[in-house]
């Protein structure tokens, strides 16, 4: 059974940092490229980031882009997500997902989910 698990959510400050962590599980991601989704409250999921789990090709969304870094260890087979110079409008539930193939924004196209962990930045 396929499992992602997301871990490292909480409550910062503006300008802190946190980084989260999806462990995976119940298959070889080798072929799979891993991506960091975002919701907050009444809004649309939104892409942040994404990895191919072999040759490292990174991905970014503009509104993270030299804040956030994206990684993978692969014997731990983990994925993670530093997140530097938090502001409050980073506040959401961040899921990690997977897919075959190459990386990619769009969700539609990842076959895998975790179950989300929430992260909160106060002002």
């Amino acid at each position: 059974q396929v499992q992602l698990v997301e871990s490292g959510g909480g409550l910062v400050q503006a300008g802190g940092s946190l980084r989260l962590s999806c462990a995976t599980s119940g298959r070889s991601f080798s072929s799979y490229a891993m991506g960091w989704f975002r919701q907050a409250p009444g809004k649309e999921r939104e892409f942040v980031a994404a990895i191919r789990w072999i040759g490292g090709s990174i991905y970014y969304a503009d509104s993270v882009k030299g804040r956030f870094i994206i990684s993978r260890d692969i014997a731990g087979n983990t994925v993670y997500l530093q997140m530097n110079s938090l502001k409050p409008e980073d506040t959401a539930v961040y899921y990690c997902a997977a897919r075959r193939g190459s990386v990619s924004m769009w969700g539609y196209e990842y076959d895998y989910w975790g179950q989300g962990t929430q992260v909160t930045v106060s002002s």
